[in-house]
């Protein structure tokens, strides 16, 4: 008999969304994707111009699989990473892998703290969150839960949340969908807990260079100065060219202990990404930081038109973004007349009301920044108006 031998899971989040969208466009609905997670638009043209000249290159290296030591572009992993900061990581205990982007890493780094050999717990930011790392989880039959993330505690968990028997902290700062960021004080706080209690942290950080706060501080700011604590932090360059989601570059570092066995399972199931996107997506970063910075800036202004609009129509933020290019709101208890039941249904009848599409993390509602927001202020102007928001 023909079955599907995977764990049942429903439909995805985001592709219920998209089929919620193509009925309401059917019905002759405009929409307005407050829903996007990729930046509008192409990447960079400084990057797209170094990309193509690589592309050119006779150079077979150019051409060739990368493997996990990159040869078209030789230590790209530490000078990616480097990019990041304005302090020299020469001297730290630390190694480099070049990867793919962060998504297809985040199965590997579980596989990496022995996922196929044996049942282990591991916690991660999820709820609200991005799926992925709950979703390899579940694959791999790991006893996985949600660390608490709420207004209450501003989205960043405490040590005493993390459960007894963990094995592995899976974290996003600055974290999606809420935008808040990681300060150094809260670093030391969960490296501490980490390496005094042996559990291996990962972080996935697409969205440092996107930080609109000075107070944002990555992992391997801190965790570096911890000799016995095992590391990892992913960076991608998917976000901070402008949209470079597809080209699937970036690099991690850490522990050699944790990067080592990231590596040795990546060698062995990944033959690395396109060296002439990488040569562009790293141009970029060490020669054309005015153009990344202008990136950042354009966010952060959207943001400020988006919850100027929405606070005047009664929506709640949840907390005030530091980062990236989300904005999360505390879902309303009325709307349209209704009493709202989860936030699922207010993000369906905005869309067939107005037309306005956001994402809903019960009891949350996000809505991104990636398109031309002033263009739109308008149309998300009078589509809140018209939903008469109202709380309990």
């Amino acid at each position: 008999m023909r079955k599907t031998l995977l764990p049942g899971g429903g439909v995805n989040l985001f592709q219920g969304i998209k089929a919620k969208c193509r009925e309401a466009e059917a019905s002759g609905q405009k929409l307005y994707r407050l829903s996007i997670g990729q930046p509008a638009g192409p990447a960079l043209l400084s990057a797209r111009k170094a990309a193509a000249e690589a592309v050119m290159s006779d150079q077979e290296s150019m051409h060739e699989y990368q493997d996990n030591g990159s040869p078209g572009i030789p230590d790209f992993a530490r000078r990616f990473i480097q990019s990041h900061f304005d302090f020299s990581l020469n001297g730290k205990d630390a190694e480099y892998l070049p990867i793919p982007g962060n998504k297809p890493m985040l199965g590997l780094a579980e596989l990496a703290c022995g996922a196929a050999q044996q049942q282990f717990t591991i916690g991660t930011t999820d709820k609200p969150g991005y799926p992925t790392p709950t979703d390899w989880s579940k694959y791999l039959r790991l006893k996985q839960y949600s660390l608490p993330l709420n207004p209450q505690n501003k989205f960043r968990f405490e040590p005493t949340d993390i459960k007894k028997g963990t094995r592995l902290l899976m974290v996003n700062y600055p974290h999606n969908p809420s935008g808040q960021i990681a300060t150094r004080e809260w670093w030391r706080e969960i490296c501490a807990y980490c390496e005094k209690n042996d559990i291996r942290l990962f972080n996935d950080n697409p969205y440092y260079i996107l930080s609109h706060v000075k107070e944002s501080c990555a992992l391997t700011e801190v965790a570096a100065g911890f000799t016995d604590l095992s590391w990892a932090e992913a960076f991608s360059a998917s976000k901070v060219i402008s949209n470079g989601c597809g080209w699937r570059i970036g690099a991690m570092v850490g522990s050699p202990d944790f990067i080592g066995d990231i590596a040795t399972v990546k060698g062995n199931t990944d033959s690395g990404f396109a060296a002439p996107m990488a040569i562009g997506a790293l141009y970029s970063l060490e020669h054309d930081k005015v153009n990344v910075a202008a990136c950042r800036e354009i966010y952060k202004r959207r943001i400020d038109i988006l919850i100027d609009i929405m606070t005047r129509h009664d929506m709640r933020l949840a907390i005030e973004p530091g980062a990236g290019f989300f904005t999360l709101w505390k879902r309303p208890d009325k709307a349209f007349g209704e009493d709202i039941k989860d936030a699922e249904h207010f993000n369906y009848l905005m869309i067939e009301k107005t037309g306005v599409v956001g994402v809903h993390f019960e009891p949350y509602m996000r809505y991104s920044v990636t398109g031309d927001i002033a263009s739109m202020a308008d149309v998300i102007e009078d589509a809140f108006a018209k939903a008469k928001i109202g709380y309990e």
